[in-house]
């Protein structure tokens, strides 16, 4: 495959490089592209030094390409689709900019692959951090008996917010312990010894951002225009790897036991769920991990038909690079 890189000097950019190479997915030839900034930045993926191109309308660029990753903002995203898919290559995007537009399927192969072959725009877009690692663990529940209703908190780590809020957070430490007053820039609040019930703008409706995109894409990824979610999404002083809580009702009522079999023999997920032990997953132990975790299942005490189980997936793989890597994976192993 002729692969490229759109952002490849961002914290997703270099995730995609690595999930490239720890999945020894098949590269003919890598392309890199960043902003004026990046550009002339090297470097090294399979022992070969590749020097990152400034991204323009150049549609030579993306000439004979098969696929390209895009990690750049949704602004850029918009600006570049067409110069970047005009020759025929397939792009998969990380960003927020076409995930519920009709005519661009919103991906999680575990979840819903085959709309991966539905790509009129030749765009493919890959979901929300925390829509991603929700829709993967809901799966196997559905398949069992029908979800009606999903309500989840969220509590997500520092890497949500790029490689310079993960060093902001780090910086904030540090300056508290030394006695000075800690930085904010990326955060509306300081992140360090806190929680911040804020992720994204607020609405008018009083949710975040954030929260509705988990309510739109959900529904979208699920093919599921009625099963209602609500969310409450809270960044929370942990480097790396989101966690969930989440509570289901299903149409018919499905018990822990048969829950703890469907996670445990669905497609990418691990289940983690010894309490006598203390374990449960945790962003300690699933930072830098591949698969979704899933422990603490449990029936709903206020609903007959209700389970409650807690999710933890590390938001810069599975939730970004790896997700999208995985698409592509997808449509070559399945490809008719």
């Amino acid at each position: 495959m002729k692969v490229a890189i759109v952002g490849a000097s961002g914290a997703v950019g270099q995730e995609f490089l690595r999930v490239l190479a720890e999945q020894d997915f098949p590269i003919s030839e890598l392309r890199l592209f960043g902003s004026s900034r990046s550009a002339g930045r090297t470097y090294n993926f399979r022992g070969q030094d590749i020097v990152v191109k400034e991204l323009t309308h150049n549609e030579d660029d993306f000439d004979g390409l098969d696929f390209v990753f895009t990690s750049a903002g949704a602004g850029t995203s918009k600006e570049f689709a067409k110069t970047i898919t005009a020759r025929g290559a397939l792009m998969i995007d990380n960003s927020s900019a076409f995930r519920m537009d009709d005519d661009v399927p919103l991906v999680v192969p575990e979840v819903n692959g085959e709309d991966a072959f539905n790509t009129p725009r030749r765009i493919i877009a890959n979901p929300n951090c925390t829509t991603i690692q929700m829709v993967v663990a809901l799966k196997p529940i559905n398949d069992i008996s029908p979800i009606k209703r999903v309500h989840v908190a969220s509590y997500q780590a520092a890497s949500g917010a790029g490689a310079s809020a993960m060093a902001e957070l780090e910086q904030q430490y540090a300056d508290i312990v030394s006695g000075k007053e800690a930085k904010v820039e990326k955060f509306a609040y300081q992140l360090a010894y806190n929680v911040i019930p804020h992720i994204d703008v607020f609405m008018d409706n009083g949710y975040t951002k954030e929260e509705m995109k988990m309510y739109h894409e959900t529904k979208k990824i699920m093919h599921a225009p009625g099963l209602d979610v609500s969310a409450t999404c809270v960044r929370v002083p942990v480097m790396r790897a989101h966690s969930e809580a989440i509570w289901v009702e299903t149409e018919q009522p499905i018990g822990p036991e048969k829950a703890r079999q469907a996670f445990e023999t669905a497609e990418g997920i691990v289940v983690m769920d010894n309490p006598a032990e203390k374990e449960y997953p945790m962003p300690l132990f699933t930072a830098g991990k591949d698969s979704v975790y899933v422990g603490r299942i449990r029936e709903d005490i206020a609903n007959p038909n209700g389970l409650n189980f807690w999710v933890v997936g590390d938001q810069i793989k599975k939730g970004a690079a790896l997700n999208a890597v995985q698409i592509a994976q997808y449509i070559i192993a399945h490809r008719k």
